[in-house]
Parts: structure tokens; C-alpha cells; sequence
């Protein structure tokens, strides 16, 4: 696992060297890794990027819980106004060495969450704070305060067709 691999964020950890009561890890990009997601999740900016995770070994693997926090710029899909928002995502991901995974999964798929793959004895909590960053974006932002207003077609007096049907229907 190299950094070209996993994208322009990589904070690789040693699964081995986690100790027994779990350890607490903070993970902050820097402007040129921000400035690199931004381009590849195509963001006007990312401002801050960080997530804060507690490992704790199991007897499966790696268990992290945390969230990520992010302070981007966004395109309205409304106005192309740019905006800045926050987004916060908790995490939840089990890792495991790859012998460690089922063959098959239960026969009841919706409740299945396999696994990411421990792979050299690492985990890459950088990977994962750019994947969870990616999952919190909405994909039809809106800057606050717009709205997507309907008009109903059936209520004529707002159609560009209302004078026309005042002189057919004669007034």
C-alpha cells in the first residue's frame, strides 16, 4: 500500500503496534493534501479536513470509531453561487487481515458489512478520513437560504400563457 494508491491523504498505522487498551489517533490534512481532494472530489476548497479515531484490537481485527470533520466550499446547484458549509460524519469500520474474512457472506446480505482489508499489517486512516469526507458530501448542495420553488401548472395565473386564454375565453 503506497500513497499513489489510496489517493492524496495517507496517515498509514501499524496495526501491530496498537496496544492493548486501544489508542487515540488524530489525522489533519495539510493545505497542499486539502487543496488535492478538493480537485479530485471537484470542490471549489476544502479549508480544513481532520478525523479523530479511537483503535481498539479485537479478536477479528481493528475496530475504529470516530468522525470526521471538514470545513469545504461548495457549488450551489441552484444559483452556482459558491458557499462554504461543515460537514461532520461519524465513523464506524472494522478491519481484518484478509485470511481473517468470511469465504462467503451470510445469506442475509442486508445485514453484512464485510470488512476493510488490513493490508502489510497497516491501516490507512487517511484513506478513510477522505472516504467518509467523500460519503458526507451532498451531492446537490444548496447554499442556505435557496430554495426549489414548484409552480403548479394547473394554476394559470402565473403561466406565460394566462393573457393568451383571458382573450380566448373572451375577457
Amino acid at each position: 500500500m503506497t500513497p499513489e494508491t489510496v489517493g492524496p491523504l495517507s496517515r498509514l498505522i501499524d496495526v501491530m503496534k496498537i496496544p492493548p487498551r486501544g489508542q487515540e489517533v488524530h489525522v489533519e490534512a495539510t493545505a497542499e493534501e486539502c487543496a488535492a481532494l478538493a480537485r479530485d472530489f471537484g470542490l471549489p476548497g476544502i479549508q480544513a479536513l481532520s478525523g479523530d479515531y479511537q483503535l481498539k484490537a479485537s479478536a477479528k481485527g481493528i475496530h475504529v470509531m470516530g468522525v470526521v470533520k471538514a470545513s469545504i466550499t461548495q457549488v450551489c446547484v441552484m444559483t452556482l453561487d459558491p458557499f462554504d458549509s461543515m460537514i461532520e460524519e461519524e465513523v464506524e469500520v472494522d478491519f481484518a487481515e484478509p485470511s481473517g474474512m468470511p469465504a462467503e457472506p451470510p445469506t442475509d446480505i442486508n445485514e453484512y458489512e464485510p470488512p476493510d482489508e488490513i493490508v502489510n499489517s497497516q491501516i490507512d486512516l487517511g484513506a478513510l478520513t477522505a472516504e467518509f469526507l467523500a460519503l458526507g458530501l451532498d451531492p446537490y448542495p444548496r447554499k442556505p437560504g435557496v430554495d426549489f420553488s414548484y409552480t403548479d401548472p394547473s394554476d394559470e395565473k402565473d403561466t406565460p400563457f394566462a393573457a393568451l386564454n383571458k382573450l380566448k375565453e373572451g375577457k
